[in-house]
């Protein structure tokens, strides 16, 4: 049943611009559909989650990680009554706009891009879903309705304060009102974000041998999923205890949230999605106990996977490709495929230029960023 507060489809705020709809999908749906098909998506398969794409074929990359975060929405977002195909939507675009090399190319992006306006992964996706997507007749990017415009731009909470060019660019001309705080689709995407990663990245730091089982069983909730699994299961394989273990670990994040944000969804009041807009306050969110016992596995993760020697020492060369590609396409822009230049003619400036070499090192999978700069510089990253 849905709830009074979930976004409703057919009261949609539309689509810039004016589109027949479907007469058998929501337009929550095709907007989930059309994230689905877009190149940008099917990119995320080759770029890095934590570990680099080439690394090992079990870690996680960024489409597998965006389809467990959807899975985990859409279960929450049906627990509390919400639109699920727009959580589902939201969950599946949230790291579109993240460039090659995971946080590490991020960081090397911005530091680049400083002088031009900064680079924000969150930005970046609504610059790929409302300009660089270049498949349809009538316009740019997706054209996808307002709510999962607004819904990828402020997942996080509200954007204050001085935004990214990007996103300071598109809400010039499409208010996304992003002053309040998103739909509870949108905020359900986010705590979907956050328990999917710490879930498999316990299991990937494992899998790379940073930790062990018995280190992180002496973490707060993990310590009782692996109690309960020896309970039950005396002796059993260690790959199937860890298993039992780390998705009893899922299910207690998933149903803290679901039984806090219901009573939270209940004393906001709120008849309807502007409602939870207008609230001042996130109403999907963990429990505070649970949040402080994340914390404690946050910071074991920080400490003995993020910033492990091995995973540095990779984050380092993977930092030097993106900063050695970037001056050279600054200097030689037509180093850059023909379907660029007609940015690069239109490009403004150093400024513009450096935005056109920005969108295109973004795009880049961590395979075709290590074989452009192998390409242009004769060195592989081994020799970095």
């Amino acid at each position: 049943m849905r709830a009074p507060y979930a976004c409703d489809p057919a009261r949609s705020r539309g689509r810039l611009v004016a589109e027949e709809e479907s007469h058998f999908r929501t337009c929550f749906q095709r907007d989930r559909d059309r994230i689905i098909h877009s190149s940008a998506f099917r990119r995320l398969k080759h770029k890095t989650q934590v570990f680099v794409e080439h690394e090992g074929d079990y870690y996680r990359t960024r489409l597998t990680h965006s389809i467990e975060v959807a899975q985990v929405a859409r279960t929450i977002a049906g627990a509390l009554g919400l639109d699920v195909q727009l959580t589902e939507a939201v969950a599946l675009a949230h790291d579109l706009g993240h460039p090659p090399f995971g946080h590490t190319g991020e960081d090397a992006l911005h530091a680049l891009m400083a002088p031009f306006g900064g680079f924000d992964h969150n930005a970046q996706a609504i610059r790929i879903v409302t300009e660089l997507e270049r498949h349809y007749a009538e316009f740019d990017g997706l054209n996808l309705t307002w709510e999962t415009l607004e819904a990828i731009a402020k997942h996080n909470g509200p954007v204050t304060g001085e935004l990214p060019w990007a996103l300071a660019e598109y809400v010039s001309r499409h208010d996304l009102e992003l002053q309040t705080h998103a739909s509870a689709e949108a905020q359900v995407a986010a705590l979907a974000d956050d328990i999917a990663y710490n879930n498999h990245d316990l299991h990937d730091g494992l899998r790379a041998g940073l930790f062990t089982d018995e280190e992180i069983a002496a973490l707060p909730i993990i310590r009782d999923a692996y109690r309960e699994v020896d309970r039950r299961w005396p002796g059993l394989d260690p790959h199937r205890r860890r298993h039992e273990a780390l998705r009893r670990v899922f299910g207690v994040m998933v149903a803290d949230v679901i039984e806090s944000s219901r009573a939270l969804l209940a004393a906001s009041g709120a008849q309807d999605a502007g409602g939870i807009r207008a609230a001042g306050y996130p109403v999907v969110r963990f429990s505070d106990a649970l949040w402080a016992d994340l914390e404690q596995i946050r910071a074991f993760l920080f400490r003995r996977m993020y910033r492990a020697p091995s995973v540095m020492e990779i984050r380092a060369r993977m930092r030097q490709v993106v900063e050695d590609l970037f001056p050279l396409y600054m200097n030689d822009p037509a180093l850059m495929p023909d379907r660029w230049q007609d940015d690069v003619a239109r490009a403004e400036g150093e400024v513009g230029l450096a935005r056109v070499v920005s969108d295109y090192i973004a795009g880049m999978t961590d395979r075709f960023a290590l074989l452009e700069h192998a390409r242009l510089t004769g060195t592989r990253v081994a020799e970095c």
